[in-house]
């Protein structure tokens, strides 16, 4: 099993670039405390592959992955190619999710907001470099915690199904 020490930033690779490429540049600047582990370093997808090999590569960032996130566009939510699947897997991973609103909005815009993750754990940013690093380093706990809690909560329930 590899060592999941990676974020994984899923985005629209036609209009959202900038905003990946932003990110980038934080990460990149020495004199800055944003760090950023980028999956997409580990291999390359190339556009004009097909669609099953650019997902194997994508498995393999997933798979060195400690947290997921979605840079919300506004035309994200209606990618289905590979967004929707890259969405689809951190929720079956239980990756953290961090969805970050590159309008710069502090609240989540229902009507952008991708169908998939309105019922599962998430946390909603805006573009701003301390609010996503602010996200990156302190959701990863509380999601677990979350997580916990929830599970507590369903073997409680199941338990009292069966005492019923």
């Amino acid at each position: 099993m590899a060592y999941r020490n990676k974020v994984y930033v899923a985005f629209d690779g036609d209009e959202d670039m900038n905003y990946y490429r932003m990110i980038q540049a934080w990460a990149a600047n020495t004199h800055d405390d944003f760090k950023l582990n980028n999956a997409h370093d580990l291999n390359k997808s190339y556009d004009d592959s097909e669609e099953e090999s650019i997902k194997k590569q994508l498995r393999v960032r997933f798979a060195n992955s400690k947290l997921f996130i979605l840079l919300l566009g506004e035309h994200t939510k209606n990618l289905r190619k590979f967004v929707r699947w890259e969405i689809e897997v951190a929720i079956k991973l239980e990756l953290p999710i961090i969805v970050v609103n590159i309008d710069k909005n502090k609240r989540v815009d229902s009507e952008r907001f991708p169908t998939k993750l309105k019922t599962n754990l998430s946390i909603s940013v805006p573009y701003y470099e301390k609010a996503i690093k602010y996200a990156m380093d302190n959701w990863p706990d509380s999601d677990a915690h979350h997580r916990k809690i929830t599970r507590k909560k369903c073997i409680i329930t199941q338990i009292r199904s069966m005492i019923i």
